[in-house]
């Protein structure tokens, strides 16, 4: 949890998710070093699932690539676990929780702290729906971060903040990843009541962010940005390994100017 909090000691922090497998495992590791070393403060990784309620059209097609490609939980902790020592981001994994029961609960936390992962984001997982999931986070060191949408309750808010642990994922509008809507007016007032009744916690804003001029728009706000399916559309826009990586090590640059 702490090399998650270091990560906004520095100024605003660029989160950016990439689906675990797409194109494949082993460009995953290549994508995720040259994230690294463009600065990228902390690395979302997302397990792929047939069913992902909360994401948009790019990152649901990333997932079912990596699917048919054969990655699996096991086959992503290994590939984590490969490059942690390369590495200086923190890293947080992103999947839901059908996954994590069928892998067991128990196991999968003890893994995933083996792996050297250093969070967990389960977007269909309330507090409330399993509170011991998250106090077993808690027992093995690693951040579970929950989420917050403009429509939550304030009761709920502070709920969330006072369980919240890494950062809070504040999502920009009610909606899917990868809304080209969001930000949308009233953003600011919303982030300024999340930070209410949230306090302590760093803000990350997320859904819909894919340019430096959405950042522009909301930076004085937040204290992080998640930037996802305009990663994924970069990725899957070249065919070659050095032109992925050439095109998503100059997006990051972009991003990180504006940061």
């Amino acid at each position: 949890m702490e090399k998650i909090s270091n990560a906004f000691s520095k100024g605003k922090a660029l989160i950016t998710y990439i689906s675990a497998g797409d194109p494949d495992l082993e460009m995953t590791k290549k994508i995720i070093l040259s994230l690294d070393r463009a600065g990228v403060d902390i690395i979302e990784l997302g397990i792929p699932f047939s069913d992902p309620l909360a994401d948009g059209p790019v990152i649901q097609a990333a997932g079912q690539r990596a699917l048919e490609k054969g990655a699996t939980l096991s086959l992503i902790l290994e590939t984590v676990k490969e490059i942690r020592p390369l590495i200086q981001a923190p890293v947080v994994l992103m999947g839901y929780y059908n996954n994590i029961l069928s892998y067991g609960q128990e196991r999968f936390i003890q893994d995933v702290k083996k792996a050297g992962v250093n969070g967990l984001i389960v977007p269909d997982l309330p507090y409330d729906e399993e509170p011991g999931f998250y106090e077993l986070l808690n027992e093995y060191g690693l951040a579970g971060i929950l989420l917050v949408a403009p429509n939550t309750a304030e009761e709920r808010l502070q709920e969330i903040g006072r369980r919240s642990t890494g950062f809070l994922y504040c999502v920009s509008l009610l909606g899917v990843t990868g809304d080209r809507r969001g930000p949308q007016e009233g953003i600011k007032e919303y982030l300024q009541k999340v930070r209410e009744y949230c306090p302590g916690l760093p803000l990350a804003l997320g859904f819909g962010i894919d340019g430096p001029e959405k950042v522009k728009e909301v930076i004085t706000d937040i204290d992080g940005i998640i930037i996802g399916s305009a990663l994924i559309n970069i990725i899957n826009s070249h065919d070659t390994e050095e032109g992925i990586l050439k095109n998503v090590s100059s997006f990051i640059n972009d991003i990180k100017r504006v940061l």
